[in-house]
């Protein structure tokens, strides 16, 4: 689905920019329940998001800064969306080496199909935006170990801690 919207920039306790989703497109492109979308702004590269309500049947995709200033994006620009079902098992890209930890590891790889969609995208964000391959093999060992440890449950304070931890050796 192709238009042209405006990109936004919401300002509730948290600045970042996003684009302006109509409602019908919304519409359209939720009839399975599913909001996850692969998003093209002004042909570039596309990504991986999510479709989220802004209140009173508003919607929108957020923009992130390095996002906005990747693509050359400001507030009140009008830009040209194509947006596609995102049919991929987690609704973001898995980086390899977080899946052959899940794969090497099936404990850790129950409990992370245990969680809800959103704590999925989390944990694997947390890999994904690391660029050293051996620290995302590290990240991967310690939420695998924080969900075996926590039976399933996360709590990101102690997982952000053991990440801390191991950071300082790299």
């Amino acid at each position: 689905m192709k238009f042209k919207t405006t990109v936004g920039l919401l300002t509730n306790n948290v600045y970042f920019g996003h684009i302006h989703i109509p409602k019908i497109v919304y519409d359209k492109m939720t009839t399975d329940g599913n909001k996850r979308v692969l998003c093209t702004v002004n042909d570039n590269e596309y990504f991986h998001a999510g479709l989220m309500p802004k209140g009173e049947g508003n919607f929108f995709i957020m923009l992130n800064k390095k996002r906005m200033k990747a693509f050359q994006l400001e507030p009140g620009q009008e830009v040209t969306i194509t947006l596609e079902k995102d049919t991929s098992k987690y609704g973001m890209h898995m980086p390899q080496e977080f899946q052959e930890v899940l794969d090497s590891d099936p404990e850790g790889e129950s409990y992370f199909e245990q969680l809800t969609d959103g704590k999925k995208r989390n944990l694997i964000h947390l890999v994904a935006k690391v660029k050293n391959i051996d620290l995302k093999i590290t990240k991967a060992l310690i939420i695998c170990d924080h969900l075996k440890a926590n039976q399933g449950k996360i709590d990101f304070k102690l997982l952000n801690e053991a990440m801390k931890v191991k950071n300082r050796k790299y």
